[in-house]
């Protein structure tokens, strides 16, 4: 770990533990905190090391079932055991408080360096990359997926050594990740760097931290992430549907080949990605950067089949990727003709179905007027749910996502919920159902998080405003005022309310926080 502080993710407070004594290690001081668990300096005292100890959140402790997750895939990252992985030394349980003791990396992760230096240079990137290809190569031969590979989790430290941290903890949490979608400027690494499947929900496999790699890369290349957005289900989108911005035409000075290796990883698609790690090492060491050609020290860290695969000739290589691509493609045709037969029968019964509508009218009209919406599918979490209701934009859609993942039940169901809320009260107010979009602003200002009551009241601005009703349309932007100047002050400039206002009530918005601010 590195001895950088961490932001708060979740804004809780935890009591500081520092001077306590869990088992064999005596906790120094906390270098930093984060949504899962807070972390810290300690001295292990049988053997006079430092480590940082990572205890796990009260809120997180509490549930059994994700306590014992965390330890089994805690317990499976301890096997990996490499020059650029983290590891693990121990987990255990001390007075109640669960813990993982790991190897400490005084230094600090990529995602400080890049706030610190902007874009690395060529010889820069190549060297963190390959060290980071090393770790997904012996994770992946282990049948490890990292599934949240990011700039904080790329440890730098000062003997220039890259380490890959907290490979399983993201496992342990990829159900319930600590990311706060409540803001509508979330700059937090899981929506930034999350791979198609895991945005749809689809298992993964070793080529999605290849997806997430190649999103580091371009931000460490390019000096920003690929895709941004107001929000994380903005974000999330993105990765799914939009193509970013050529590296090359950002940074002319770089070699051609490491832009399209980059690129590469960025295909929507796993078999269009990199197979595994070391066909992408191969590529990188074909590059010939100056100043890190030297890749005689990596034999030892690829097994013999690996080093084989480094130099085998680019035919094979083809060939395989020709097999994978026909193998795909006619994957693809048999869905097309099975989709061709299934429109020709609905065609076919929509042309029975015209033809006796008359008749059937007259007999029974309540049954024939009554419109069939397609079933609600339970995607298996509030996330995914939210995601599906987002492509539906239904109703029933939104409202499936408290319904199947009640609030109640855990605080990422209670996010998502209050989400689905604010886009179903959009939903009704552009079908010109006021009164409903209404009745769900009022749940959002009802709620406990300050920005949702701001999105509240803004909507139910804009619905007065509407009306004709400026008196009390003003009444509502003022209540935004007193949220921006205290809970939502830190982060006020990345809210987007100006987005959601309609743009008649921007002026007189900005006039009220100007005369809040005197």
């Amino acid at each position: 770990m590195s001895d950088q502080p961490s932001p708060i993710l979740d804004g809780t407070l935890e009591p500081d533990l520092s001077g306590k004594k869990l088992g064999d290690y005596q906790l120094m001081r906390r270098l930093g905190r984060g949504g899962m668990a807070d972390v810290y300096l300690a001295e292990q005292n049988s053997l006079g090391r430092q480590v940082a100890i990572k205890v796990l959140k009260k809120r997180l402790a509490s549930d059994e079932a994700y306590v014992r997750r965390f330890h089994n895939e805690a317990r499976a990252a301890a096997s990996l055991v490499h020059a650029n992985i983290v590891q693990i030394h121990e987990v255990g349980r001390v007075e109640g408080i669960h813990f993982i003791a790991q190897e400490y990396v005084a230094g600090q992760n990529l995602k400080q360096w890049l706030a610190r230096h902007g874009a690395a240079d060529t010889k820069t990137a190549v060297h963190i990359m390959r060290q980071v290809i090393a770790a997904l190569h012996r994770a992946s031969q282990q049948g490890i997926i990292h599934r949240d590979i990011k700039p904080e989790n790329i440890m730098l430290a000062a003997t220039g050594e890259v380490k890959v941290a907290d490979f399983g903890l993201a496992r342990a949490v990829s159900d319930g990740r600590a990311v706060d979608l409540t803001q509508v400027g979330v700059t937090l690494g899981t929506p930034l760097y999350m791979s198609p499947e895991q945005v749809e929900g689809h298992p993964v496999d070793p080529r999605s931290d290849l997806y997430s790699f190649g999103v580091t890369c371009y931000e460490m290349l390019a000096g920003r992430p690929p895709f941004e957005g107001e929000s994380a289900l903005s974000v999330a989108v993105k990765h799914l549907k939009t193509t970013p911005d050529r590296l090359e035409n950002l940074r002319p000075d770089l070699p051609d080949g490491l832009c399209r290796m980059v690129h590469q990883l960025l295909a929507k698609r796993p078999a269009d990605r990199y197979q595994t790690a070391a066909e992408l090492m191969r590529e990188l060491r074909a590059l010939h950067v100056e100043g890190v050609d030297d890749w005689s020290g990596l034999a030892e860290e690829w097994d013999a089949p690996e080093l084989l695969a480094m130099v085998e000739s680019r035919s094979a290589a083809t060939q395989r990727l020709e097999l994978v691509m026909r193998s795909q493609a006619l994957a693809a045709r048999r869905r097309q003709q099975r989709l061709r037969g299934a429109l020709a029968a609905i065609a076919g019964l929509a042309l029975c179905v015209l033809a006796g509508v008359i008749g059937a009218c007259v007999r029974q009209p309540a049954d024939l007027l009554t419109v069939t919406q397609p079933a609600i599918e339970d995607k298996g979490s509030a996330m995914l749910q939210y995601f599906y209701a987002y492509e539906l934009n239904t109703d029933e859609a939104w409202k499936s996502v408290a319904r199947l993942y009640p609030p109640q039940s855990s605080p990422v169901n209670q996010v998502y919920a209050w989400r689905a809320t604010q886009r179903l009260a959009e939903l009704y107010r552009t079908q010109n159902e006021p009164d409903r979009a209404m009745l769900l602003y009022a749940e959002l200002i009802r709620s406990d998080e300050p920005q949702f009551q701001a999105f509240g009241y803004a909507g139910q601005a804009n619905l007065l405003a509407q009306a004709g009703k400026k008196d009390e349309a003003e009444r509502k932007l003022a209540a935004i005022v007193p949220l921006l100047a205290g809970p939502l002050a830190a982060r006020r400039q990345n809210l987007g309310l100006l987005d959601l206002l309609d743009e008649s009530l921007h002026d007189q918005f900005r006039e009220l926080a100007r005369e809040s601010s005197q």
